[in-house]
Formats: structure tokens, sequence, C-alpha cells
């Protein structure tokens, strides 16, 4: 029988970090409105067994509230719009309560924003607002079994026939995969070598010769899955920019949401060290409280001052895309091995403190522990970041 997990801190998600010089009245009233979101039963009910229905009832849920215009703008709105400090405030939040719900969230703005950046009247017409509302979830089907982090290695291919585009191959590792109501997609088209021969386009899962492959089980569940093409022809409207502009596309999408995967990072970390700090302070242990010994403060002293840390990192890239219009790739990579690192030593260290009962299945802190791994893999995995930003420091040094 699982456990009972640990009730969630009475005073939620820490709200301190508000009043740094990043934000304005505008961040303050979406963190209202994201914790009145939860206080009114926006995440409650749920049935986590049912992984594919909980984050269609989260997207509807989010969308019905507001909050996913946060993340998918409005058909006429340029896709840079989206504001990076709105994205991390709602992901920091919603990862504190629930990772699903943070996952919901994400994917809508990630999955459509090459649609936002690119996509012509018709088609952001045409998916945006149902996206925005919840009505569709969105995919980002970029990775293949042979390429993830080296994007050049992408195998998938789109031939131009007449008014169409035949679609041939696979992707794997794709989020709301088997489950979205719209995916961007993308394929070699050849124009050149490499990274400059991808194109983008959007597709439908009723496109004829679109199939899920094979439904993926991951040790935090989401819905994730492999797709397979096999001669689908799309209309060549669906294309997303020109003609070999994929891979700028893709990189322009995930630096917009690179930084909030940090803060989705920020909002588990949190959480773990909130859990912590309750249990030291009423887990009886040798005539006082495990917080009153002095390796249980040092621990809380480095969880806090790393989660600080990670925090300023995030809000800084998310600050310099926001108000200096800036590019932030290297500031982003930053925060987001900073943040995703950080998590997982303070979980980690969480889960130390409970001991035993830290690896029981139905603990908050154990399942934090699951969902924490894949951050520091996916959208750029730790190791590529620090050759991010070293590419970053040489270049500047020769300049």
């Amino acid at each position: 029988m699982a456990a009972v997990p640990s009730p969630a801190p009475a005073r939620g998600p820490t709200r301190s970090h508000l009043d740094w010089p990043f934000f304005g009245p505008e961040h303050r009233a979406y963190a209202e409105r994201l914790d009145g979101f939860v206080a009114d039963g926006g995440l409650a009910g749920l049935d986590h067994a049912d992984v594919d229905g909980t984050c269609r009832t989260l997207a509807a849920r989010l969308g019905a509230a507001g909050l996913l215009d946060a993340a998918v703008p409005q058909p006429h709105q340029d896709g840079g719009a989206i504001q990076s400090r709105l994205l991390c405030l709602a992901r920091e939040t919603l990862a504190w309560h629930d990772g699903l719900a943070d996952f919901a969230f994400a994917m809508q703005g990630l999955g459509s924003g090459a649609v936002a950046l690119a996509g012509d009247d018709a088609l952001k017409a045409a998916v945006l607002p149902k996206v925005r509302a919840g009505d569709w979830l969105a995919a980002f089907a970029l990775s293949e079994r042979d390429a993830g982090s080296d994007v050049a290695a992408i195998a998938c291919t789109a031939r131009r026939d007449g008014n169409s585009y035949v679609l041939d191959g696979d992707k794997t590792w794709i989020s709301n995969g088997g489950i979205a109501g719209v995916y961007v997609v993308f394929a070699r088209t050849g124009e050149a070598p490499g990274t400059r021969g991808l194109s983008a386009f959007v597709v439908f899962p009723d496109d004829p010769g679109f199939a899920i492959a094979e439904r993926i089980d991951v040790m935090a569940p989401h819905p994730l899955a492999t797709i397979r093409f096999d001669g689908c022809r799309i209309p060549a409207a669906r294309r997303l920019g020109a003609p070999g502009e994929g891979f700028k596309l893709a990189m322009r999408t995930l630096d917009i949401f690179r930084a909030s995967v940090a803060a989705a990072a920020l909002g588990f970390g949190r959480r773990a060290f909130d859990e912590a700090v309750a249990h030291a302070g009423t887990r009886r242990l040798f005539g006082g409280t495990l917080g009153d010994l002095q390796l249980t403060q040092a621990a809380l002293g480095d969880m806090a001052t790393g989660l600080d840390a990670a925090a300023l990192l995030t809000y800084r890239a998310a600050w310099r895309r926001d108000v200096q219009g800036l590019p932030t790739t290297r500031e982003a990579a930053m925060a987001k091995m900073t943040a995703t690192e950080t998590a997982h030593q303070v979980i980690d260290r969480a889960v130390q403190m409970f001991g035993g009962r830290g690896v029981r299945c139905g603990e908050t802190v154990e399942r934090l522990y699951r969902e924490i791994r894949a951050l520091r893999i996916y959208e750029g995995a730790t190791e590529v970041q620090k050759l991010i930003v070293g590419r970053a420091v040489m270049q500047a040094g020769q300049a």
C-alpha cells in the first residue's frame, strides 16, 4: 500500500523573490492568479494513474483560467511577445505543486511556439486559439533515435511533391506524443548539409501516413511516444518559415523556453526544501528535533543558498530577454545547468533527511526525486549547456 504523501507546507511556494528588481506589478499579479487557481481547486481531483487524461484535464483547466495566455500568444501577436518572466513564474509555481501541471503548461507553449514565431496568418488562426484554450495539446517533434543533442543528424525527410510535402521517418521522445492535436515536426528537406537542410512543418494526427509507433514509459510518467511518418502527405502551406530554416526556428523556440526549464527545476527544488524544513522541525530525535542538529542546519543552509543562486541566474536570463531584448543563449544555458543540478542535489538531500520515508512510494520527496532527473537531460543536457557557455566565453574573449 502506498504511503500517504506528506501534507504540503501550509504557506505554499515562496514569493519572497518577487521583491527582486527583475519583477513588476504585472508579475506579482500573475503569481496571485496562479495561487488563486490552485486555491480554487485547479489541481484537485486529478487521477495521476491516468496520465493522458490528467494532461488533457490540466490543459483545459489552465486554458479556462486564462493562465495559458502567458505561454501561447494570440494569433496576431509576434511570438517574441511571450514574456519569459511569466513563463518562469508559472512553471516554478506549478512544479512546486504538481509535476504534470508544469508539464501540461510548458508543452502548450513549446509545442506551439514555432507556429507563433513563423506560421502564416492562416496557420496561426487555426492552431494558436485551440492550444491557448487547452482544447488541443501541442507537441514539439525534434528528437530522433540518433539525433538528440546532435540535431544535424536528423534523418526524417520531407520531400516536396507539387503543392505537398511527403514526410518519411521516425521521431522519438516526443512529449504529448499520442495525445497531441498538433505536432510541429522538423525534417530534412536537403537545401544544404547538416542543420542548414532542415525545415519545420505542422502535422495533425489525422494526416494520412501519421502513426504512433510506440508509447514510452519513463520513471516520472508523462505522455511520451515515438511517432512515425510513412508517406505522410501534408499541404506545402503547412511549412513554417522558409525551406532550410528549421534549425534556426527550433533554436529560437528553445531559447524562449529554456530558462523556464530552470524555473521548473526551481519549483521542484523549493518544494523539496520546504518539505525538508517542515520535517526537520517536527522529527523527534535524540531528545530534540532533527532541525536542532548542526549537520541538518548546515545542509539546509547549503540548500537555501543553492536555490537562491539558481533563481538569480534563472530570472536574470528571463529579465535580459524581456527587458533588454538581448540574446540569452549563454545566460539561459547557465540558468538551466545550475538550476537543474542544484535542484537535483537539494532533492537528494531532502530524501536523505527523510530517511526510510524518503524512498517510500507516495512520499512527496520520493516523487520529486523521480521528477527532477529528466530535467538534467531534456532541452539540452547539462553537458551540452557547459559547451554552450564555454563556447560563448571563448567567443567573447576572442572578440
